[in-house]
């Protein structure tokens, strides 16, 4: 949300990719109407890309490329992304971007994880491990509130920010929510190496 506060920019939209045929967010698992709650809680209009499962690159590419055209022609011209670290993604969606015409922003770059996972958590930010690589963290990790005592119990060659594919979350509360998120988390489901954390809402937000 930093760039969401910054004087400079209007963040007038959130976009992400749904595989079809599960309704779930690419990678992470979660389910739409989480999705929207959540977009709904920031105040912030969500924009979805549609991509079919085990989508190639090149599809993937495709289809954000049409999305992100669509962008362009109101005159939006730079999407920010979360990347810490990774040179060779940062590089990636500088290029893909470049395609069309439009600016890659990266407000949190190389900001130390350990200390920026610690503001996140002392700002009063609530998060869930949703998916988790069991290549490199138990099953047990899935379904674990992002807390001091989560920082604490996890494997020192771990990202805290899971910033190298070791886990992707789900943010349902914080000062920047208009309210907080209701689920329960569900069933562990383990499929490609990963385990996922089921979370089912409470009802849609209004």
């Amino acid at each position: 949300m930093k760039i969401h506060n910054h004087s400079s920019y209007e963040v007038i939209a959130l976009l992400t990719t749904i595989t079809q045929g599960y309704d779930r967010i690419s990678i992470h698992g979660v389910r739409r109407e989480l999705l929207i709650q959540q977009a709904r809680a920031l105040g912030i209009p969500l924009q979805t890309v549609m991509i079919p499962p085990d989508a190639t690159n090149e599809i993937y590419e495709s289809c954000m490329r049409e999305a992100l055209k669509e962008f362009k022609k109101q005159g939006i011209c730079k999407v920010a992304f979360g990347d810490l670290f990774l040179a060779d993604i940062r590089a990636y969606r500088e290029r893909l971007l470049s395609q069309i015409g439009m600016e890659a922003l990266f407000p949190i770059w190389q900001r130390d994880t350990r200390e920026l996972v610690e503001t996140f958590i002392s700002l009063g930010f609530k998060s869930i491990l949703v998916c988790v690589d069991l290549k490199r963290l138990p099953s047990s990790f899935a379904g674990r509130i992002i807390d001091n005592k989560f920082l604490h119990d996890l494997p020192r060659e771990v990202d805290p920010c899971g910033e190298n594919g070791e886990f992707h979350t789900f943010v349902f509360d914080g000062p920047v929510f208009k309210k907080k998120i209701d689920f329960v988390a569900g069933e562990l489901v383990v499929k490609n190496d990963c385990c996922f954390c089921d979370l089912q809402s409470l009802g849609l937000w209004r």
